[in-house]
């Protein structure tokens, strides 16, 4: 099975194309331990809470810098949680935006797909074909930074080459490069470009799955997202939208204890604004 027929299967039998990202910060989580302990425990409360009231994300996608931050612990915790969540039947999307030179990106690929055992990675496409081409060698999903979410993407992601904005250039190089499980990431905040590209891939006959950061805090919309989808014609099951604090740390804005509920009350509120089933 490919990864885009993966994204469609989970798709269905969650009924969400929300992606769970998993970015600790330990000041927000309101537990003691050491720091792998606290990583664990509060993200396994969390799935506890999704098994129990059957309310479950399409995908989660842990940072790996979230955890990288503290060391040794916050790696263990990772390597546990993407194994827990692994046999809880969850799809895993590794964000770790690598790229480099040929090698050094064949072991980077090995390090994602066979140390993490995730099933996708972000990638950064900046040295071009022979530095992405390892990662989607490997025949899993791999998702490309095309327009990204963040303020500074304008910098050089609108600049325009022929008259044509980088964004667009790179989504000709993904429908170049594609195979099987080759995406890209998109952000909400920027619906108009958003449309463009996925009409774009539409046009192409390509299946390119979108990973679609920017939704809550950041201001992207969750419906304009997916009504933009609707528009090119674009399969909704085989995309996925992403929140990470809006749900990690829903508790505080709902103003409970209860971090685990308040997740997945928050997953099930963006699955209402999708309104993907």
């Amino acid at each position: 099975m490919t990864f885009v027929e993966q994204l469609k299967e989970k798709a269905a039998e969650n009924g969400s194309i929300v992606c769970m990202g998993m970015d600790p910060v330990l000041e927000k989580i309101p537990l003691e331990g050491s720091a792998e302990e606290v990583i664990v425990k509060f993200y396994s409360d969390i799935l506890d809470a999704m098994i129990s009231s059957g309310i479950k994300p399409g995908i989660v996608k842990p940072n790996y810098a979230f955890y990288a931050q503290y060391g040794f612990d916050g790696l263990r915790a990772l390597k546990k949680l993407i194994e827990l969540y692994h046999r809880n039947g969850f799809l895993i999307i590794l964000d770790a935006k690598r790229g480099d030179i040929g090698k050094t990106s064949a072991a980077y690929a090995k390090e994602a797909f066979k140390f993490w055992g995730a099933d996708a990675l972000t990638v950064a496409p900046y040295m071009g074909s022979d530095s992405v081409g390892p990662f989607i060698d490997f025949g899993k999903g791999v998702y490309i930074l095309d327009r990204t979410s963040n303020p500074g993407a304008v910098d050089l992601q609108n600049m325009k080459i022929d008259g044509v904005p980088v964004y667009m250039k790179l989504a000709e190089n993904i429908v170049k490069w594609h195979k099987p499980g080759v995406g890209a990431v998109v952000g909400a905040t920027y619906p108009k470009e958003l449309e463009e590209i996925s009409s774009f891939f539409v046009k192409s006959g390509k299946s390119v799955p979108f990973l679609i950061p920017g939704v809550g805090k950041q201001g992207g919309s969750a419906a304009e997202v997916a009504a933009a989808l609707k528009k090119t014609g674009n399969d909704l099951s085989i995309h996925r939208i992403n929140s990470s604090s809006g749900i990690n740390f829903a508790y505080e804005k709902k103003g409970t204890d209860d971090y685990a509920g308040a997740a997945v009350e928050a997953i099930k509120e963006l699955n209402k604004e999708i309104g993907f089933q």
